[in-house]
């Protein structure tokens, strides 16, 4: 059986179709999700994708986070299923309390794109499975609230515990304390990104590599993890 990976789509949300792409090209069926359904039509996953839900008014993700289809993505989340937010989705994840912490504006005040460096930290969770312990990746960036923060007593838990997935290597681009990039729950399920692994599964249109221009694809091992993991469980 083909697995079936969700991408829910919000109004404002930019990158959906980009994920449905990833989706496809890990090798699984993307299924397009609406935000005002409580429909998770079956999937064994899901992805948050990134944009501007809701124009970002509030705070980023916010009112997302208050969509219908979050009460099941909540439950789902619960239950075990892998679920992937991607820059606006990570702030969806923060917003909904299925990750610690939360997102701010910039520390420059200014949106910013890059293709950004950054160490996998945390190879124990479904969406980094396939990478090495600290190994080094490309996957480009583009923020406006990108800055993540949290109480001293929050940090040092997720720290202790290894929630911490990716962190920013050569440059902090947004002030993220402790260079954080990305988080994950205790159970490894759920994964939350500000950089935007979509943008580099395709030989072409990714980040510059020492081999060829916009070659790099390093993005693309997040959802060939997810994959490879819902198919063993499935064995």
């Amino acid at each position: 059986m083909t697995t079936r990976i969700g991408v829910i789509t919000f109004p404002g949300s930019l990158d959906d179709a980009d994920a449905r792409r990833a989706v496809s090209l890990a090798g699984a069926e993307p299924v397009a999700l609406w935000h005002g359904s409580h429909d998770l039509d079956g999937v064994d996953a899901l992805v948050l994708p990134g944009g501007f839900s809701y124009g970002d008014y509030l705070r980023a993700g916010a009112i997302a986070a208050l969509a219908p289809i979050m009460t099941e993505v909540k439950s789902a989340a619960a239950t075990g299923m892998p679920v992937l937010g991607i820059c606006n989705g990570f702030q969806m994840l923060v917003e909904a309390h299925l990750l610690p912490g939360g997102l701010i504006r910039n520390a420059h005040q200014q949106f910013i794109r890059r293709d950004q460096r950054l160490r996998v930290e945390n190879t124990d969770t479904v969406w980094t499975s396939q990478f090495t312990a600290e190994q080094e990746i490309v996957i480009p960036l583009k923020n406006a609230d990108g800055g993540y923060t949290a109480d001293a007593d929050t940090l040092a838990r997720i720290e202790g515990e290894g929630q911490v997935a990716f962190r920013y290597m050569g440059v902090n681009p947004n002030g993220s304390l402790n260079d954080i990039a990305g988080l994950t729950n205790e159970r490894g399920n759920v994964v939350g990104l500000m950089p935007h692994p979509e943008h580099a599964v395709e030989a072409g249109f990714g980040p510059d590599t020492t081999a060829a221009m916009r070659s790099g694809v390093d993005g693309l091992t997040v959802f060939t993890s997810a994959v490879a993991a819902l198919v063993a469980s499935a064995a």
